[in-house]
């Protein structure tokens, strides 16, 4: 008899474990909302996640010590992805199902942020990106995933910016792309690049492709340079970059650089700063806009260093998860991925008006950056024609 009452114990325990996931409410204590994170906190991306998790965790300290949200204290788990897609999948699974968040911050790369969509929809967990611009994280098929959605521009805007700005500001009539064949966030950036400087009346006169790790790239850059370009566009990540524009100096490469936000850190400028000056690249804002200082300050003051551009983007992310959570009412996921469909917001990136059948943000202006004397120096806010 003893035996049958545990066993009927134990299968009542696993069926209410079963049906929590629905609407998760946020675990372990009635007083602590907790919240997911997920990036790159080892490998080559480390600096942009560990600036991620330490400015969700400054915000969420200030947040507390106002007296938190809906009376409750914000808590985040964060988790390491090394970069990697299958390693994201498994910390989707640990933050919905062990932890119990009510809503995920991250990944900061399209590759992992989109593989994660099938974890989220079985947990009814949102999931809100940070600089993971690749249209897939979000829409699939014309569909769009319930509970992914992002803080900042897609792939297509910031490729057609670039190639707009190529064409017809700088004038440039032909260009060259080296990119990243096994990278969704650099293919879809050459993708639009493409499309948008060839139908501005611009050549892509070479494209040369490497894969991820490689550190030599003066073959494709040879051929490079013998097409002569006025502009070769770099759509990938500040340290391939590095590399690959010293490498491009020393060739007699005299071609602008051009590349998107997977540029700006200072390792890019410690790198190689002779080699990116003159360069422009496309960003999420203006690092010297008044309204980013006192975080900026803020930030410094507490981490001895400067934030990097993944910290201005999860600063936004955690404002579209608070307006959406006291708009919801309770921390509830599933009501909070349906307010976060109605957000309509002004954060430091700009306004953040996430349109229903994308959950992407509709309408930001994009910000070219050029490269002087070591600086990253703001030129215009550009939307291509």
């Amino acid at each position: 008899m003893y035996k049958k009452v545990i066993s009927l114990l134990l299968i009542s325990l696993l069926t209410i474990s079963l049906f929590a996931g629905c609407g998760q409410k946020s675990a372990v204590s009635s007083d602590t909302i907790k919240v997911g994170w997920m990036g790159s906190l080892t490998g080559d991306q480390a600096v942009w996640g560990q600036c991620e998790l330490n400015t969700v965790k400054m915000l969420f300290e200030e947040i507390n010590a106002k007296g938190g949200v809906l009376g409750k204290k914000l808590e985040v788990v964060g988790y390491d992805t090394k970069g990697d897609p299958q390693e994201a999948v498994n910390v989707a699974k640990r933050l919905t199902t062990q932890d119990k968040v009510v809503t995920i911050l991250g990944p900061n790369a399209s590759g992992s942020a989109i593989p994660i969509a099938p974890v989220l929809e079985a947990a009814k967990v949102p999931d809100i990106a940070t600089v993971a611009t690749n249209p897939k994280v979000t829409v699939m098929d014309g569909k769009v995933k319930p509970y992914n959605f992002r803080v900042c521009f897609i792939d297509p805007y910031q490729g057609a910016v670039a190639a707009g700005y190529a064409a017809d500001i700088l004038k440039a009539k032909t260009a060259a792309i080296l990119y990243d064949v096994g990278d969704d966030y650099s293919q879809g950036l050459t993708q639009f690049f493409e499309e948008t400087f060839t139908k501005k009346g611009g050549k892509i006169v070479a494209k040369e492709g490497f894969k991820s790790g490689d550190v030599d790239f003066r073959p494709q850059l040879s051929k490079i340079k013998a097409a002569n370009p006025e502009v070769i566009f770099m759509p990938y990540f500040f340290k391939e970059v590095a590399l690959s524009s010293n490498q491009a100096r020393e060739l007699g490469i005299t071609a602008t650089l051009m590349g998107g936000d997977g540029w700006p850190s200072d390792q890019l400028l410690q790198m190689a700063k002779n080699a990116v000056e003159g360069s422009y690249f496309v960003n999420h804002l203006d690092f010297n806009d008044p309204e980013v200082q006192d975080f900026k300050t803020r930030y410094k003051n507490k981490y001895g260093k400067e934030v990097e551009l993944n910290g201005y983007l999860v600063h936004d992310a955690v404002l579209m998860f608070v307006d959406a959570l006291q708009r919801a009412g309770e921390p509830n996921s599933e009501k909070i991925a349906k307010a976060l469909e109605e957000t309509n917001i002004k954060g430091i990136t700009g306004t953040i008006k996430i349109g229903k059948d994308t959950h992407n943000p509709e309408g930001k202006e994009a910000a070219i950056i050029k490269i002087v004397d070591g600086k990253y120096i703001f030129q215009q806010k550009y939307t291509p024609q």
